[in-house]
């Protein structure tokens, strides 16, 4: 089974910026959308952000809109996370996963990345 292994993830001051990495060891990664979703502690998983296959559209939950961008490297089986001007509500875990009609495809989940935002 398809396996993700996400990275990046660090303690930060509020208003400053991280840059997650997520690694795909599918070969069918490249044909499917992909997305990024948190778990705060306490909390139910949530979606963040996600992109179609070949990076033509891409969508953002309202409360990263603006502040956070999605993108990927097909030749790399990779997807990446560039949060910018980030908040104490943004601390979380981070993980991605391929998507199929919009919901995560893939499981177990990996190991996410923690990202941690003080005040």
């Amino acid at each position: 089974q398809p396996e993700m292994v996400e990275s990046g993830g660090g303690l930060v001051q509020a208003g400053g910026a991280l840059s997650l990495s997520c690694k795909h060891s599918g070969r069918a990664f490249i044909t499917y959308p992909a997305g990024w979703f948190r778990q705060a502690p306490g909390t139910e998983r949530e979606f963040v952000a996600s992109i179609d296959w070949d990076s033509s559209s891409t969508d953002y939950a309202d409360s990263v809109k603006g502040r956070f961008t999605i993108s990927r490297d097909n030749s790399k089986n990779a997807l990446y996370l560039q949060m910018n001007d980030l908040k104490p509500e943004d601390t979380a875990v981070y993980y991605c996963n391929r998507l199929w009609k919009s919901e995560p495809l893939d499981a177990p989940w990996g190991q996410g990345t923690l990202v941690s935002v003080s005040s």
